[in-house]
């Protein structure tokens, strides 16, 4: 799976970038379908010290394309609430795959 980072309003972090591929790798070895992943990071001004730091995911793979979007108050949390809203999404694409 080809992973893409694009930061907007954000400095670029490794560390962030490592965080985020380690846990599309495992949606990835999970669903084979998936080919491509595509994540943006930025920021946006809240009155909440709780959201601000929002995350979206958009995966490609054959049919539609999926997408998950997560803002909390750090990033990890934000990587973490997109995968896993994410990964619903992909159980049921698998399951109308498995009716055909």
């Amino acid at each position: 799976m080809q992973i893409i980072f694009e930061y907007h309003d954000v400095a670029s972090s490794q560390d962030l970038e490592n965080i985020a591929q380690e846990k599309l790798e495992q949606l990835g070895t999970k669903y084979d379908m998936v080919i491509r992943a595509d994540v943006f990071f930025k920021t946006e001004n809240t009155t909440s010290d709780e959201t601000g730091k929002i995350c979206n995911i958009r995966l490609s793979l054959p049919g539609p394309r999926l997408f998950a979007e997560a803002s909390h108050g750090n990033f990890r949390d934000s990587i973490s609430e997109s995968v896993k809203d994410l990964e619903r999404q992909l159980q049921k694409v698998k399951e109308k795959m498995k009716t055909y």
